[in-house]
């Protein structure tokens, strides 16, 4: 693993999703294999394969401390590229002084992450303004979730996660993207948990030799999204969970 420690020239940027988008990281060590920021590799020039590098934006908190005196207040997405809890964030600590930044400031936020490690800052959740923790969990099969997600926690460790947070007033949601095998298990494991459920289909192709390795072809191809995503949908729904797909 490469880490390199760096300085950004600027750390909100505009985002298609929300107002901005707020990454104190370049590079994941979850290296998921179906992962779309690895298009960022086309502009780092970063040599290693994705999964095997991080840089460390190491003036990320002291560049929103001046950004948002200066900026139109907004909704910030952490993060967009990157996940802003993988493992080096308990050393460096930087997506927490960018929290205590923006609930000091009363700034919106939107907090999307695969690992527990969120919980260490959940003191600064409950004093912002508004703010909000999405998981990314794409199937309940824990195998399934090694085959596709080999550095990430386990969805149950998720899982409990958003007990938390949820039981602590925290407002939670679950992306569901890319829908994988296993992903019908989440239905009851989510129920009482969140606001909401995103779900989203396979939208590049990173992850094609993974599909073909282990035989699961079927489950990269439109029919099974369609298919799998209406029976989720309705399922959650059942269950009281408003549920949006996205494709």
């Amino acid at each position: 693993m490469k880490i390199r420690e760096i300085k950004a020239k600027n750390i909100l940027s505009k985002s298609q999703i929300y107002d901005y988008a707020l990454n104190p990281y370049v590079g994941c060590r979850h290296n998921c294999v179906y992962c779309y920021a690895r298009f960022m590799k086309r502009f780092t020039g970063h040599k290693e394969r994705w999964g095997e590098f991080v840089d460390v934006k190491i003036n990320a908190a002291e560049l929103l401390a001046n950004e948002t005196k200066k900026k139109k207040i907004g909704r910030v997405w952490i993060s967009g590229v990157c996940d802003p809890y993988q493992p080096l964030e308990r050393r460096y600590a930087l997506t927490k002084r960018c929290l205590n930044i923006l609930a000091e400031n009363s700034w919106p936020f939107t907090v999307q992450t695969k690992s527990p490690l969120v919980l260490r800052d959940i003191k600064i959740l409950q004093k912002a303004n508004d703010a909000e923790v999405g998981f990314t969990i794409t199937t309940a099969d824990e195998r399934i979730r090694k085959i596709f997600e080999p550095g990430a926690p386990p969805s149950r460790k998720r899982i409990d996660a958003l007990t938390n947070l949820h039981a602590n007033g925290i407002r939670t949601f679950v992306m569901i993207a890319p829908i994988l095998p296993g992903a019908e298990g989440l239905v009851e494991a989510l129920r009482g948990k969140v606001e909401n459920v995103l779900i989203d289909k396979l939208n590049y192709h990173y992850a094609d030799s993974t599909y073909k390795k282990y035989g699961m072809q079927w489950a990269m191809e439109a029919g099974f999204f369609l298919q799998k995503g209406e029976e989720l949908r309705a399922a959650f729904e059942s269950e009281g969970i408003p549920c949006q797909l996205l494709f």
